[in-house]
C-alpha cells in the first residue's frame, strides 16, 4: 500500500524526527460516536442519559476504568455492549479531510510516525483499523499501555526511548489540553488543532502560538525547513 501511494505523493522533507499524533479530535472525527456510545451503555444499565458534557467530563481514564466505575458487577456485559455498539456504529465516525494523505505524506518522507491517545486500546484499534491507519504508525500508545493517563508524558516518553530520539526533533499533535502539558513536559514541540477541540478555549489559553484550524495548515508547518 505504502509503495503505491508513495508514487503520487510528492516526496517533501521535513525538520521533524518524530511526530505523535492523538486520535479524537486530532485524526478522527469520533466524539459524536463516544457520546453515543457510552449514552448505549448509561440508559441500558443506568437507567439515563448523560449530557456530552457529563461524558467529557469522564474522560482521562480508559474507557474500561470508566465502564468499571459506572456500572460495578455488570462491567463484563457493559464491556462487551460497549466496545459492539462503537464498532457497529462506526459510521458515525470520519476522518478529517486530507488527514490521511498528510500521514501517507509524513510516513514518505521517512519520519517515525506514534499514537499516543488516552483512548483503550480496543477503542484506538478499532477506529484506525476501520480507517486503515493501523499500518502507517511505528508505534501505538493507547491508555492501556501506561501507567498514567494525560496529561503525564509516559506515552511520548516510550516513543522518545524507544527510537532514541531527542525531544527537540519530536512533534506532538493534539486538541485537549492534556496533550499541551505532557508535551511540554516531556521536552517535545506541540502543535494544538481546533479543528473539533472540545476545549477550544482552554486549548488557546495554554497554547496561543502554535493553533492550527485546518489540516493544510498543519501540513504547511510540518513541512516548513
Amino acid at each position: 500500500m505504502l509503495n503505491s501511494t508513495k508514487d503520487i505523493v510528492l516526496q517533501n522533507k521535513s525538520r521533524y524526527k518524530g511526530i505523535i499524533f492523538d486520535v479524537d479530535g486530532t485524526l478522527t472525527f469520533t466524539n459524536q460516536l463516544i457520546f453515543d456510545s457510552f449514552n448505549h451503555i448509561t440508559k441500558k444499565y443506568l437507567g439515563k442519559s448523560f449530557s456530552d458534557e457529563e461524558v467529557i467530563a469522564l474522560f482521562g481514564p480508559t474507557e474500561d476504568v470508566i465502564l468499571k466505575e459506572i456500572c460495578n458487577d455488570e462491567y463484563e456485559s457493559a464491556r462487551k455492549d460497549y466496545y459492539k455498539y462503537y464498532k457497529d456504529n462506526h459510521s458515525i465516525a470520519q476522518l478529517y479531510d486530507g488527514i490521511k494523505s498528510l500521514i501517507v505524506e509524513i510516513k514518505n518522507a521517512d519520519v517515525l510516525l506514534s499514537i499516543f491517545t488516552g483512548k483503550g486500546r480496543t477503542s484506538a484499534l478499532i477506529t484506525l483499523d476501520e480507517f486503515e491507519l493501523t499500518n502507517y504508525f511505528d508505534l501505538i500508545v493507547s491508555g492501556d499501555d501506561v501507567e498514567n493517563h494525560k496529561p503525564s508524558p509516559e506515552g511520548i516518553n516510550k516513543f522518545l526511548q524507544i527510537f532514541d530520539l531527542n525531544p527537540k526533533d519530536v512533534l506532538m499533535i493534539g486538541d485537549a489540553p492534556s496533550d499541551i502539558i505532557a508535551a511540554n513536559e516531556s521536552g517535545v514541540e506541540i502543535a494544538s488543532v481546533v479543528w473539533d477541540s472540545y476545549a477550544e478555549e482552554e486549548v488557546r489559553k495554554l497554547n496561543p502560538k502554535n493553533i492550527f484550524h485546518s489540516v493544510a495548515e498543519l501540513r504547511d508547518y510540518i513541512f516548513k525547513m
